[in-house]
């Protein structure tokens, strides 16, 4: 089962290859979200301060039928804080928040703030938001650090202050939108990556093509979409809070031939729907 499959990061840490995406969760309803991934067999949980369900994702963590060494559990520093003393108090406010006595990884979650994504210069902010992440992985709080929706240019920045090279650096990767050259990059340097919005915030849905492909495998197109990116060597990270979908979501036992994968990274398909006013998904 992919739910007993991990990678390991850079430092050894092991990281469950599939994990439960919480963006769009509310926070009273996170902490069953989590229970019930955790029943259908997930241990890669991923929230976000900007999530605003920290707390319940926390909640869920601790009262989750497996002991808290089997979870691995997943936040992101917010994108507006490009500070040392606001991202040492934002690190420990994540671990207050969730009730946790460590995180094991902790991401910057923009090079930029929101409002002005894939806008002005921010490296020094992104220096310093770094070292406190470096010192809170030193300190024990927190087991791996990376980054998140960060280009080359972005990383090569953070590596010219760093002592550690990011563990990870999550993404949004689907059918339709493979960044090959970002992820080589990545994976020359030994971070790992991680796929977001697999399915492309539910658009792939719509797609013809992909649909006709599941139809061959005789699988979903969720499913067909998250094996995918795993195919692509990357952590997928689809949300749902349906344990039905998270019970679908993980029956990813098949390979997609090389064939069907190149016909797969060839497709451009960046439409968000209702969703592209988000940052992440304007195409910058």
């Amino acid at each position: 089962m992919i739910t007993d499959e991990t990678y390991t990061l850079s430092n050894g840490v092991e990281i469950p290859k599939l994990g439960l995406g919480t963006w769009f969760i509310d926070d009273d309803k996170a902490a069953q979200a989590v229970r019930d991934a955790v029943a259908a067999g997930y241990r890669n949980i991923d929230t976000a301060q900007a999530y605003g369900n920290e707390r319940g994702v926390g909640e869920g963590v601790r009262t989750a039928d497996v002991p808290r060494e089997e979870l691995f559990v997943s936040t992101k520093l917010a994108a507006e804080i490009k500070d040392y003393e606001g991202a040492v108090a934002a690190i420990d406010s994540s671990l207050a928040t969730m009730g946790l006595d460590h995180i094991d990884l902790m991401l910057i979650h923009s090079p930029q703030p929101w409002d002005d994504f894939r806008g002005g210069d921010y490296a020094e902010g992104n220096r310093a938001a770094w070292r406190a992440l470096e010192e809170a992985l030193a300190a024990g709080k927190l087991r791996s650090i990376g980054v998140s929706n960060f280009q080359q240019a972005d990383i090569e920045s953070l590596l010219e202050g760093a002592s550690v090279v990011p563990h990870v650096n999550q993404l949004l990767v689907h059918v339709g939108n493979t960044p090959a050259e970002l992820i080589e990059y990545c994976t020359g340097k030994g971070i790992l990556v991680e796929a977001y919005s697999p399915m492309a915030h539910g658009e792939m849905m719509k797609n013809s093509e992909v649909t006709a492909m599941a139809e061959r495998y005789g699988v979903s197109v969720p499913q067909l979409c998250i094996r995918y990116t795993l195919d692509l060597g990357t952590v997928s990270l689809p949300k749902t809070a349906n344990p039905a979908h998270m019970r679908d979501n993980a029956q990813v036992d098949f390979a997609i031939s090389e064939e069907d994968m190149d016909t797969l990274r060839g497709l451009e398909h960046r439409e968000y729907g209702e969703f592209s006013f988000f940052p992440v998904y304007s195409g910058k």
